[in-house]
C-alpha cells in the first residue's frame, strides 16, 4: 500500500508542479505588453527552474514521461480542429507549401551555418593530410 501511494504521489506532484509552471506562465503573459503564449512561458519557467537546479528533475520526470509517451494522442484534438478549415486550407494549398517549403530551406541554412561557425573545420587526430 506504501508503494502505491509513493506512486500516486510522485505523479500527483510531477503534474502539480506542471501546472504551476503553465499557470505562472499565463499570469506573467497577462502582465506583458506583448502577445507571448502563457504555456510557451511556462516552458522557459520550468526550463529555468530545472537548469538551474532549484527543482530536481526527478520531481517531474514521471510527468513529463507520460506526457511524452501520449504525445501523439495529445495532438488529436489539434488534428480535427484544424480539418474545420479544409476549404480555406484547400485554396491557399500553394502559399502554404511554398512558405513551408521556403522556411524549412532557411531554417537548414541557418543551422548548418550556426554549426559550422560554432565548431569550424575540426582536425583528425593521426590524420597528416591527404598527399597525392
Amino acid at each position: 500500500m506504501s508503494k502505491s501511494l509513493n506512486v500516486i504521489w510522485q505523479y500527483l506532484r510531477a503534474f502539480i508542479l506542471i501546472y504551476a509552471c503553465l499557470y505562472a506562465g499565463n499570469f506573467v503573459s497577462s502582465l506583458l505588453p506583448i502577445a507571448i503564449p502563457g504555456s510557451i512561458i511556462g516552458m522557459l519557467i520550468l526550463f529555468f527552474l530545472l537548469a538551474l537546479q532549484i527543482l530536481p528533475a526527478k520531481w517531474v520526470n514521471p510527468g513529463c514521461y507520460v506526457l511524452i509517451r501520449y504525445m501523439a494522442l495529445l495532438f488529436v484534438p489539434i488534428g480535427v480542429g484544424v480539418m474545420q478549415y479544409y476549404d480555406t486550407l484547400r485554396a491557399q494549398f500553394g502559399p502554404i507549401v511554398v512558405s513551408c517549403a521556403v522556411s524549412t530551406l532557411i531554417v537548414f541554412l541557418v543551422v548548418s551555418w550556426s554549426a559550422h561557425l560554432a565548431h569550424g573545420d575540426r582536425k583528425i587526430i593521426g590524420d597528416k593530410g591527404t598527399k597525392k
